[in-house]
């Protein structure tokens, strides 16, 4: 995983849409894990028909984020990339400070499902910013985990 503390934030598109977003995250999740992407796994992962999948890898296509052959698979093209490293650096932050309070697990994933989206790259950069420095202040983490439990 990178050390998001240690990464630019990247601007997002504000035209692009949520779902646009997710799609791209799960597309370069696959590749980065199979190396490959089908609409049959997308639609497995977020748990969506196939038709529905094969609608947007079609609008992903025609918006120059992805390349899709019917019954081959995908794959991103640069700006489609660009926008799915985005939402995972902005995920991998968001976890990672939620993590320093040790948040359950499903509480996070779904606050941050929600968040990754709406943040805008200076509000990213705080948390980035407060990860790292918090990581250096353990005896801190512990005080408001405390507070946190009370």
């Amino acid at each position: 995983m990178p050390d998001s503390s240690k990464t630019d934030a990247i601007d997002l598109d504000p035209s692009t849409s949520v779902a646009s977003e997710d799609y791209l995250e799960q597309i370069l999740n696959l590749i980065t894990e199979k190396g490959y992407a089908r609409v049959i796994d997308i639609a497995n992962n977020l748990d969506i028909s196939q038709a529905s999948v094969s609608n947007m890898v079609q609008r992903l296509a025609s918006e120059g984020l992805v390349t899709y052959e019917k019954y081959r698979g995908m794959a991103l093209t640069p700006a489609g990339e660009k926008i799915a490293q985005a939402i995972i650096q902005r995920h991998e932050t968001l976890s990672s400070f939620l993590r320093l309070f040790q948040l359950d697990e499903l509480d996070i994933h779904r606050d941050v499902e929600g968040m990754e989206h709406h943040v805008s790259s200076p509000t990213l950069r705080v948390f980035q910013v407060l990860v790292e420095e918090l990581k250096h202040q353990p005896k801190l983490i512990e005080r408001v985990v405390e507070r946190i439990k009370k």
